[in-house]
């Protein structure tokens, strides 16, 4: 490859890197193309980019980035990233699933705004509920509050006329 193409294609990688929300580097050393394939259609079902690049090129991409110096470690064999635009947990869980019956992938780390996750941090990450998830459960939170409010109404005007109900008995 000239030099040219491969700065460009840095430089492509770059701004893949900034624009997404998160990303996750994996070695798919051993998989077969039918296999690859499967795993790039379930990323981009999930609207993820999966693609595989080199080392060193990763590595020119991140120069300039807060966390080079920590992923940088994770940049051996074979790596392939999966750069999510929109939800930083989906390739977790898309990688998680992949591997529990392809061994071949295997995930190495990951970045999501600005921290870097080493390879033991995979089940916890799969496990985060994704932004769609927290914003069902934040609008789930704030509808039982709205709910509630009326019933705290009107248990505060209950417990009132019982409170009066109870002076007016003292006094008789």
């Amino acid at each position: 490859m000239k030099r040219d193409t491969k700065e460009q294609i840095a430089q492509e990688i770059a701004e893949k890197f900034q624009k997404s929300q998160g990303f996750y580097f994996t070695e798919f050393q051993g998989l077969d193309v039918k296999k690859m394939g499967q795993l790039r259609l379930e990323f981009r079902k999930a609207g993820i980019e999966y693609k595989v690049v080199k080392n060193t090129l990763i590595k020119k991409a991140l120069k300039d980035a807060a966390e080079a110096d920590k992923l940088a470690a994770g940049l051996k064999n074979t790596t392939a990233v999966a750069f999510s635009y929109d939800d930083p947990i989906a390739p977790a869980k898309i990688i998680k699933k992949f591997s529990k019956d392809n061994e071949a992938l295997k995930f190495k780390m990951a970045s999501i705004d600005g921290a870097v996750f080493g390879p033991d941090s995979l089940p916890q990450l799969s496990e985060m509920l994704s932004k769609t998830e927290n914003i069902g459960r934040l609008a789930g939170m704030i509808n039982n509050m709205v709910a509630s409010v009326p019933m705290v109404m009107n248990a505060v005007m209950r417990d009132l006329v019982s409170v009066i109900d109870q002076v007016g008995k003292l006094e008789k």
